[in-house]
């Protein structure tokens, strides 16, 4: 893993983190409109959203804790933008676990058919 992850977690311990990040319709929702690779203030992503900036400030910093999102001052305001290296850095991890469960279930089928 990268430097989003810590040097005492683990790949699965990072991949949890993450997943529990994107476990929240608010935030994968924050991801959609980050995703288009343009920087966005909290005053921009509360734009057309049911929520205050603070809670938004707050599903932003879970966000950043987990590696998905980076913070910017530009003056007084904090810039925010999508860390795509995470996403992949997870997406390798489960293609590593798919890739196990292949070759268990490739086992398993051999010695069924034995």
């Amino acid at each position: 893993m990268s430097s989003n992850n810590t040097a005492h977690e683990t790949a699965p311990q990072f991949a949890a983190h993450v997943f529990a990040a994107l476990g929240d319709h608010t935030r994968l929702s924050l991801i959609e409109k980050l995703s288009d690779g343009q920087t966005r203030s909290i005053a921009g992503l509360s734009v057309d959203s049911h929520l205050t900036r603070q809670a938004i400030t707050k599903h932003l910093h879970i966000l950043e804790e987990a590696g998905l999102v980076i913070s910017t001052k530009v003056g007084r305001e904090s810039q925010f933008a999508f860390k795509p290296d995470t996403i992949e850095e997870v997406r390798a991890y489960l293609d590593s676990v798919s890739r196990q469960w292949d070759d268990a279930l490739s086992r398993l089928r051999a010695f069924v058919e034995r």
